[in-house]
């Protein structure tokens, strides 16, 4: 079944909401994740709002500081489901590749938070190897996640898909994820 990158990108923006062991960071940060999360259980206009606030305190924390791994990983979170629910257009072509660099950058600077290690993880399984993905790394990266936190729902879950051949598109996580 052919999968976009904005597919992929809000797929794993959806994880970065998913548990709360989350980077250290600034408060905007933290508060940019919490209406990622949030933006989740909302819909049109007032979802949309909710990211585009988001990635605005995310923007505003990394003005401040370029080192706060939490407003990265909060401008993977909001940019990865904006992408999804604006899709891929010609205006903002660079979005879903922001989108994994801020990943790339949250990782770098967070090397062992379960949330962060988990997120890389999904976005491995899920991007075509055209576009730099790769299922087995993308296991490793879900099994480290699992190593610094046993508990981590998200990375249980997205790991037992992937384990056992199932195609996690319609994946849903656990209610206490």
């Amino acid at each position: 079944m052919p999968r976009t990158l904005a597919t992929w990108v809000f797929l794993v923006g959806a994880l970065a909401g998913t548990a709360w062991a989350l980077p250290a960071g600034q408060p905007a940060a933290h508060d940019a994740l919490a209406l990622c999360r949030a933006a989740e259980h909302l819909e049109g206009a007032a979802q949309r709002e909710a990211l585009e606030h988001g990635l605005a305190l995310a923007t505003a924390a990394l003005a401040v500081d370029d080192g706060d791994a939490a407003a990265h990983f909060a401008a993977f979170c909001t940019l990865g489901r904006l992408v999804q629910l604006r899709g891929i257009s010609v205006m903002r072509p660079l979005e879903p590749l922001r989108a994994l660099g801020e990943l790339d950058t949250a990782v770098r600077l967070a090397p062992d938070d379960p949330d962060v290690l988990a997120a890389k993880g999904v976005t491995l399984l899920r991007l075509p190897r055209l576009l730099g993905g790769d299922p087995g790394e993308g296991l490793m990266w879900l099994r480290r996640a699992l190593g610094r936190d046993p508990h981590h729902c998200a990375a249980s879950a997205y790991l037992a898909a992937a384990e056992s051949s199932r195609d996690d598109d319609d994946l849903e996580l656990p209610s206490g994820c």
